[in-house]
């Protein structure tokens, strides 16, 4: 094992830095990890869903904390988290945050729990590091939103396999690196939290803020969980999860449902993407995004897999009407088995059924069959058949500013 110290590092922002497994992760409301891990036997504050459309008040008494339930981070500093003393200020503050958007997503959402005074903060995360295939351990005697600010004795890290016994070595070793009165706290949070990473097939897990009494007893304030989506066959807890709330990760369930990726990178982007090719669909991203466009999503429609059905890209554009500030669509198709002429009377099936896309739509399309492929859009009615990517992306610029 080796270990290090991290100065004056945003743990946060370290942790999304670090490569991923090739796989697709799934960010897990706080509400639904703090169920998944209070199983499991992490101290959590008592907490409930509360419904601002029918709100029903908690069966446990104040005062409470209020936290907007989105799958980003930043929420404290965005105004998502906020404490209320009484019962009288509960309506009130709970509409408030139902009326924000952080980073983009509305708070559908809030979890409402009891709230911790009279305590430290101090951090604990593990995430998987692809580079190495290994494990990183992480601590520190100061947590909360302004640990990159409050680290002063650094961040500790330690690197396992991903197998209980050496993980456990690594955290005792990471436990060793801390103040006494953190330490012990730390290897107790740490012998759950590496069970519950494996057992759960997560790729991050985080206990940010721990909470750590003057008597020595903790309890997990905040935990963000990142599960690995391939494991859905072999997680019955995550596939439930999916079936009792799939409002709350619609786009794991659109994964499962529909067998390709479709990922909102933008809640409040401009341009739809029916795109093929994991990585040059990113590369797309990529270059809009530095033109200063804003695509909404992420899309793998995996063409070759469509094999003569529309019904794929039907699920695309029906998502894609979901967008409240979509101005146009970009279709990018680079063929290879598929035929794109196929391809062209599938797209024509899927805007015919799906009417309420009232938006231009752009093609290009490259490779088999694209000669029959631009025959058959040619004389399309909002749609523009442009071959060049350049070009097309262009005219989609154009029809932003429009």
């Amino acid at each position: 094992m080796t270990g290090f110290v991290v100065w004056n590092t945003s743990v946060y922002n370290w942790i999304l830095s670090l490569p991923r497994r090739g796989s697709r992760t799934i960010l897990i409301l706080e509400h639904d990890a703090k169920t998944l891990l209070a199983k499991r036997g992490l101290p959590v504050p008592e907490g409930a869903l509360y419904a601002v459309a029918a709100p029903v008040a908690p069966d446990f008494p104040a005062p409470w904390v209020l936290k907007a339930q989105v799958p980003v981070g930043g929420r404290g500093k965005a105004g998502g988290i906020v404490f209320i003393p009484d019962r009288a200020a509960l309506a009130a503050t709970a509409h408030r945050l139902s009326t924000l958007r952080i980073k983009g997503f509305p708070v559908e959402e809030i979890r409402i729990e009891a709230a911790v005074s009279d305590a430290r903060e101090i951090y604990l995360g593990l995430v998987i590091d692809a580079a190495t295939g290994r494990v990183s351990l992480l601590a520190s005697a100061t947590g909360g939103v302004e640990i990159e600010a409050e680290a002063g004795t650094g961040i500790h890290q330690f690197s396992a396999r991903p197998e209980a016994v050496e993980m456990t070595a690594a955290l005792d070793d990471l436990a060793a690196a801390l103040p006494s009165d953190v330490a012990a706290a730390v290897r107790a949070a740490g012998e759950i939290a590496v069970a519950a990473f494996l057992d759960l097939d997560a790729t991050l897990l985080e206990l940010n803020p721990i909470f750590l009494k003057g008597d020595g007893s903790w309890i997990a304030g905040d935990v963000r969980l990142d599960l690995d989506e391939n494991a859905l066959p072999r997680q019955p807890e995550f596939a439930a999860l999916l079936d009792a709330r799939p409002h709350a990760y619609a786009e794991a369930v659109f994964k499962r449902d529909h067998g390709f990726d479709l990922v909102i990178v933008d809640p409040e982007g401009e341009i739809g993407l029916v795109t093929t090719g994991a990585g040059l669909s990113m590369q797309l991203i990529d270059e809009m995004s530095r033109r200063g466009l804003r695509p909404y999503n992420f899309c793998d429609i995996r063409s070759g897999m469509m094999r003569g059905s529309p019904d794929r890209l039907i699920a695309t554009l029906r998502q894609l009407c979901t967008a409240p500030r979509l101005r146009c669509v970009l279709v990018n198709i680079f063929a290879g088995i598929t035929d794109l002429g196929e391809f062209a009377d599938l797209l024509l099936a899927a805007r015919a059924a799906v009417p309420e896309l009232q938006v231009p739509m752009v093609v290009r399309m490259v490779g088999n069959g694209q000669e029959r492929a631009e025959a058959i859009l040619g004389a399309a009615e909002g749609l523009e058949l442009i071959p060049d990517l350049d070009r097309a992306v262009t005219r989609i610029a154009a029809l932003c500013d429009a």
